[in-house]
């Protein structure tokens, strides 16, 4: 179980997406949830994420300025991996 970044609840971590702090500067999406750097969990949400833009959630928990783009990036993404999980079931 892991605790949703953006909506404070716990749930299984395979249905979340982990997003990482490369560096100082760099936030991305890490599919594989083995990218080293500091990392957050994100439920497949995308009204969440959506919430989280206007909120600056993930500025806060990383403790730096993200760009507006990665929020985009980051609903696309999950979006559709909740797609993928409505239409084949959830995997693993």
């Amino acid at each position: 179980m892991r605790k949703d970044l953006l909506t404070g609840t716990m749930q299984p971590k395979k249905s979340m997406v982990r997003i990482v702090k490369v560096d100082e500067q760099t936030v991305a999406i890490d599919p594989t949830g083995k990218q080293s750097g500091r990392g957050a969990y994100v439920a497949l949400d995308p009204e969440a994420v959506k919430a989280a833009k206007g909120k600056h959630i993930i500025e806060g928990a990383f403790s730096m300025k993200i760009d507006p783009s990665f929020y985009d990036d980051l609903y696309a993404y999950v979006d559709h991996q909740k797609a993928r999980q409505e239409l084949f079931g959830k995997q693993g």
